[in-house]
């Protein structure tokens, strides 16, 4: 077991080195540091300014180890590794705030929306799943996944464009925009983007979960309970649910980084400060530094995420060994 995790782990961590060297050559050698000036500049500022910028910011070094055919310690490319690795996030291109600073202020935002939609449109789409599963082969079932996969349809945009104007504006039941981290208001501003969050992904998670309960239900097991004589129900909540958490967890736990980076559209939607908004106000600003630094963190996250899944299988199903 503990073998098992450590080389979890290792491949893990050769994963997020992989991951910093895609980002170097996106950010510095795709986009050189002369580019990166210029768009915080402007295309027309003097020569002279992007050298100071660069100096300010630290982009003036050698980009390779080997410059002008000799080797040196002080270049991007080490830079880049040393300071990622160490979590030394330095400041924004943009306005010069400590990334780590503006990052914790927008993790809090983040999981005020995420966290409840993660766990209202997972508990739903299991429901739901389960539902239409018992029904198999029925007008039921079939309106079920029609309805799936039209919400599917659906683009996310206009389910959010749709829903600030028949429920905010026209109904006025809740707020268009907004964000505000007092107890007693942020229920009230975070309803309308958590609808809207489990409106637009439940059709997927309840299609797929679908799939995987319909097939579970074939099995031999399955057969065995019924001649039994138990009931659908509790076949299907205690042989099913249990024997099909396998996938479902798979499902479930690479979500979880998603949690942490933010929900990119409905926060810059619905005016929420959380790390979404971050990346797109990063986009927005050309702001490189603060970019390389939020896929850095959803590469981390995605990695534990996967090493989560892995060991939960031993605990949910006694048939998977860890090797």
């Amino acid at each position: 077991m503990l073998a098992y995790v450590l080389r979890r782990f290792a491949y893990g961590g050769l994963v997020v080195l992989g991951v910093l060297g895609v980002l170097f050559v996106l950010f510095f050698a795709i986009a050189t540091p002369d580019d990166i000036a210029r768009r915080a500049l402007g295309e027309k500022a003097r020569q002279e300014a992007i050298e100071q910028w660069k100096s300010n910011h630290g982009y003036d070094r050698p980009m390779w180890p080997i410059h002008a055919g000799e080797f040196r310690s002080d270049n991007l490319l080490f830079h880049h590794y040393a300071t990622m690795l160490r979590f030394d996030f330095g400041s924004s291109d943009y306005d010069g705030v400590p990334i780590v600073e503006r990052m914790q202020k927008g993790a809090v935002p983040s999981l005020t929306l995420t966290l409840p939609l993660f766990l209202f449109e997972i508990t739903i789409a299991i429901l739901v799943a389960l539902f239409v599963a018992v029904f198999r082969g029925t007008y039921i079932d079939r309106a079920g996944l029609v309805v799936s996969v039209l919400v599917m349809s659906v683009p996310v945009v206009m389910v959010i464009i749709g829903a600030q104007y028949m429920i905010a504006k026209t109904l006025a039941w809740f707020p268009l925009s907004g964000y505000d981290r007092s107890l007693e208001l942020i229920a009230r501003f975070l309803a309308l983007p958590v609808l809207v969050g489990v409106i637009s992904g439940i059709g997927g998670e309840v299609r797929f979960l679908r799939t995987v309960f319909v097939e579970e239900t074939s099995r031999d097991y399955v057969r065995t309970a019924r001649a039994k004589g138990a009931s659908e129900m509790r076949v299907m909540l205690r042989h099913v649910l249990r024997n099909s958490l396998i996938p479902v967890l798979t499902r479930v736990v690479l979500q979880i980084p998603f949690l942490f980076t933010g929900a990119l559209l409905l926060e810059s939607f619905f005016g929420i400060p959380g790390l979404g908004s971050l990346t797109v106000d990063s986009i927005n600003n050309n702001d490189f530094a603060t970019l390389r630094v939020i896929v850095f963190i959803g590469a981390i996250l995605f990695v534990v995420a996967q090493i989560i899944t892995d060991l939960s299988y031993a605990l949910v199903d006694p048939r998977v060994r860890l090797e």
